[in-house]
């Protein structure tokens, strides 16, 4: 299959919903497959909080030959958030205004900053219509907000793992992780590996809420009663918090944490509610039935409210973090709702 990585440059000044300003910005974005004729086989992915553009590497499992959205047959595309550290411009990126990197004078971004960008990158490409737009988590939150900016360009719509308003029990757990990068004697710095240790304790209270107790139960229990020290579970830990230590920054995930807490669908509109029944498209929301951080009750909601939305529930060991690892569910489920939607075009 055809894989390209591209560069969206934005000369212009960007106004954030903070009211601050970006002089400009760029976007680096991952493709595979073909636009066919039509341009009617787009598939526009956006990412989780520490993902990439490149979602054959973090959802590998899902795009490939004979999965629902084949790139042999789909046009796929995801683009690296605003204020990401893979290629799109964030606080490691050069402030043209200074010469320097903004570190912590990056302004403030929200999720609806984020889709406005992916939004002037759809424009450039010259895509009018998206069959289908799906992400989780972050990525599922910017998909919500997108159909509601646009409604006019989204055929369907997967919101995954995600909600309508960021709850003040996800709002802690990511206050509480910047606490940790914030008590990092060198979180003040103006250099690429401040607040780095903190980012690994921050990970590591991350872990315990994209899992759950069975979850750690199965895989990290002791094999002996004998031990006093240096638990599985506490190597796990630590494990996880140098593994992102190795591929990211604290500053992009201090930023993108911000921009999670961000999410209110309802802001500055009449209500959550009626911003969802802005949403025409068809919609599969989808929930993972042992997820702590975004529970079943707030994908019942988004089903409740956007107009003939369908609901299926995901049954995982693996709490939030289920819809990076149930391929074999996640697979069906979307097959079976895209089969659904061809059943009612041939009745129209």
């Amino acid at each position: 299959m055809l894989k390209t990585d591209s560069i969206f440059h934005f000369a212009s000044e960007f106004e954030l919903e903070s009211g601050g300003i970006l002089p400009g910005f760029q976007l680096k974005y991952t493709t595979l497959g073909q636009l066919n004729k039509e341009r009617s086989n787009v598939v526009w992915i956006c990412h989780a909080l520490t993902g990439s553009s490149d979602f054959t590497d973090w959802w590998k499992g899902f795009f490939t030959e004979g999965s629902p959205f084949d790139p042999r047959e789909y046009f796929i595309i995801c683009a690296n958030t605003l204020g990401g550290c893979y290629g799109s411009t964030g606080p490691l990126s050069i402030n043209p205004q200074t010469g320097n990197p903004f570190y912590h004078t990056f302004p403030e971004i929200t999720n609806r900053d984020c889709v406005q960008g992916f939004d002037l990158l759809r424009q450039h490409l010259g895509i009018s219509k998206v069959h289908t737009l799906l992400g989780g988590s972050l990525g599922g939150q910017q998909v919500l907000e997108w159909a509601i900016q646009q409604p006019q360009v989204f055929d369907r719509i997967i919101p995954i793992a995600t909600n309508a308003f960021h709850s003040p029990w996800g709002i802690a757990f990511n206050e509480a992780q910047r606490m940790a990068i914030a008590a990092d004697a060198t979180w003040k710095e103006n250099d690429v590996r401040a607040g780095i240790e903190g980012m690994k304790a921050a990970r590591a209270m991350g872990m315990i809420s994209f899992r759950t107790y069975d979850t750690f139960l199965q895989t990290q229990s002791e094999k002996t009663s004998d031990k006093t020290d240096d638990y599985r579970a506490a190597s796990y830990q630590r494990y996880q918090g140098q593994k992102l230590a190795n591929r990211f920054n604290a500053f992009t995930y201090w930023i993108l944490t911000k921009a999670m807490d961000s999410q209110h669908v309802g802001r500055g509109r009449t209500s959550p509610e009626a911003a969802l029944k802005k949403i025409k498209a068809n919609t599969l929301v989808i929930g993972i039935d042992s997820d702590l951080l975004f529970p079943i009750c707030e994908q019942e909601y988004l089903a409740q409210y956007i107009d003939g939305a369908k609901l299926d529930v995901l049954s995982s060991l693996h709490g939030h973090d289920g819809f990076l690892i149930e391929f074999d569910q996640f697979k069906n489920s979307v097959r079976k709702f895209l089969k659904s939607e061809l059943k009612k075009e041939k009745l129209v």
